[in-house]
């Protein structure tokens, strides 16, 4: 039990998860105020505003900062971090998504002359720049309210 009691004690993890949960939460409202339904899937949905990937990494690296300090590995362990995902939410996994869209478009057009497609590839995987931002902001708030 000692070390879900350890696990549970971590602000620094508390921060980041307490920050990604509130940025999946965000989303649910939103989609409850443009289609007036409460979608449970955007819990566990990638993509959308604000980006909860860069919530948690940048709530992660903003209470190290704040509690290990901000000339410490540990800080830069987790800026370096968070600038990787930051990168890859909005550059790579964007693309993918548009790539995604793409091949989608296709199938619809293999579908239209008569084979049947199993199912569309997935295409809200990235993020755009302003989705990204949301999430930074999140993620700074909350290890700032948390810390």
């Amino acid at each position: 039990m000692n070390f879900f009691n350890q696990i549970f004690h971590n602000q620094i993890l508390m921060t980041a998860i307490v920050s990604w949960a509130l940025a999946q939460l965000i989303k649910i409202i939103i989609e409850l105020i443009r289609t007036h339904r409460i979608n449970w899937q955007l819990i566990f949905a990638t993509g959308g505003m604000p980006s909860s990937h860069s919530s948690l990494v940048v709530a992660l690296a903003t209470a190290t900062g704040l509690r290990q300090g901000f000339d410490s590995s540990l800080f830069a362990i987790a800026t370096v971090l968070a600038f990787v995902v930051l990168y890859d939410a909005q550059g790579i996994r964007r693309q993918a998504g548009n790539q995604a869209r793409i091949i989608n478009r296709m199938l619809q057009n293999v579908e239209n002359a008569g084979i049947k497609v199993d199912k569309n590839l997935k295409e809200l995987l990235g993020h755009t720049p302003i989705q990204v931002m949301g999430g930074t902001i999140l993620g700074i708030i909350v290890a700032l309210v948390m810390n």
